[in-house]
């Protein structure tokens, strides 16, 4: 099997820099490992959406801490993620509450919609489809969350047309 390599821009920008800074700020000094998971957020969603081994040595250098103390984390926590993913990143929420009411189905659902499997992106970028951990929003199963917003009660008809608003671009991702 080949392995796929994927090169990443790791630049950090001066207001992103700023914005770690200032993320750092609310933590005493000697606890800069305290804004690791805010400061993962900011760099993520500064390089389209995921964090190369590369761009987490380099958060692990701005706040003085191991990489593996980053790497962990970020392997750790479904939140982030460690390839590159679609411009709309479909994360269905897989625990208890949104399975018993037909999360697994919807999941299969979007992938055979879009023609690829759990975890593959589609191959105009658009597209990526992942099962993730609790998104807390358990009353509004079987659900997921796309960029900062949550879609509930999903059904094939939902999923329908969430897909089609988002190739026409009129799917809001982020509040920023």
């Amino acid at each position: 099997m080949e392995k796929t390599l994927h090169k990443q821009n790791i630049n950090i920008s001066e207001s992103l820099m700023a914005r770690i800074e200032e993320l750092i700020s609310h933590y005493p000094a000697d606890k800069r490992k305290s804004a690791l998971l805010p400061v993962l957020h900011e760099v993520q969603d500064a390089h389209d959406n995921w964090l190369s081994t590369e761009l987490q040595e380099k958060v692990a250098e701005i706040l003085e801490i191991k990489p593996i103390e980053v790497f962990e984390v970020v392997s750790f926590y479904t939140m982030y993620n460690q390839k590159p993913v679609g411009a709309y990143h479909f994360e269905f929420c897989r625990t208890s509450c949104c399975m018993i009411r037909g999360a697994e189905d919807m999941i299969d659902y979007t992938c055979n919609k879009l023609g690829i499997k759990e975890g593959e992106t589609t191959a105009d970028g658009l597209f990526t489809v992942t099962g993730v951990e609790c998104l807390g929003a358990c009353g509004y199963a079987p659900m997921m969350q796309v960029g900062d917003y949550y879609h509930e009660h999903l059904t094939p008809e939902k999923v329908d047309q969430i897909i089609a608003d988002a190739r026409a671009g009129n799917i809001k991702i982020h509040d920023k």
